[in-house]
C-alpha cells in the first residue's frame, strides 16, 4: 500500500507560487498569502483576485478601505435618530446602525489582514479623518444641552 511516500522518504511539496496544467501544459500563476506585512500593489484584499496585479484596482481598493473606516466613524458619532421617537422604533433603527458599523469595520479588519502596508495606512488615516470630522470639538460644537453625543454606543475591543 503505497502513500505517496518512496522508501520511507516524503516527497518534496510542489512550489506554491505556479502549477503546471497538465491538459495544455501551461503555466498558471497563484497569488501567495503574506503571514507578514508587506510593500506592494500585487495584493489580494476582502474579494478573490482583488485587486490582484493591477496598480489602478490597488489604488481603488485603497480608496475603498479608506471610505470603509469613514464610514465606521461617522456611524459611531452620528445622530440619525430623532428625539421623540417610540422606543421600539429607536430600538430597532440603534440595531440596524449597529449591525452595519460592526459589518463595516469587520470588512476593514479584513481588509488589514491581508498584511499590506498600505492597507493598513489607509485603514488607519480613514479612522483618523472620521474621527477628526465626526467625532472631535474642530467641526462639531458640543451641545450643552445633548447628554448623550451619538445614536450608538462606542465600539467595544
Amino acid at each position: 500500500m503505497d502513500h505517496g511516500h518512496m522508501g520511507g522518504m516524503a516527497s518534496p511539496p510542489s512550489p506554491p507560487s505556479s502549477t503546471m496544467n497538465g491538459s495544455n501544459g501551461m503555466m498558471h500563476h497563484e497569488m501567495m498569502m503574506h503571514m507578514t506585512f508587506f510593500w506592494g500593489t500585487n495584493a489580494q484584499v476582502l474579494f478573490s483576485k482583488w485587486p490582484g496585479s493591477s496598480t489602478g484596482m490597488y489604488y481603488v481598493c485603497l480608496l475603498f478601505v479608506f471610505a470603509l473606516a469613514v464610514i465606521v466613524e461617522w456611524l459611531s458619532h452620528c445622530r440619525l435618530i430623532k428625539a421623540g421617537s417610540s422606543d421600539v422604533v429607536c430600538g430597532l433603527a440603534q440595531t440596524f446602525l449597529h449591525a452595519i458599523r460592526v459589518g463595516l469595520a469587520y470588512m476593514v479588519m479584513l481588509a488589514v489582514m491581508s498584511f499590506n502596508v498600505g492597507v493598513f495606512l489607509v485603514a488607519v488615516a480613514g479612522h483618523t479623518v472620521g474621527f477628526l470630522l465626526f467625532g472631535s470639538r474642530v467641526f462639531k460644537k458640543p451641545d450643552p444641552e445633548d447628554e448623550k453625543g451619538s445614536d450608538l454606543p462606542p465600539m467595544s475591543c
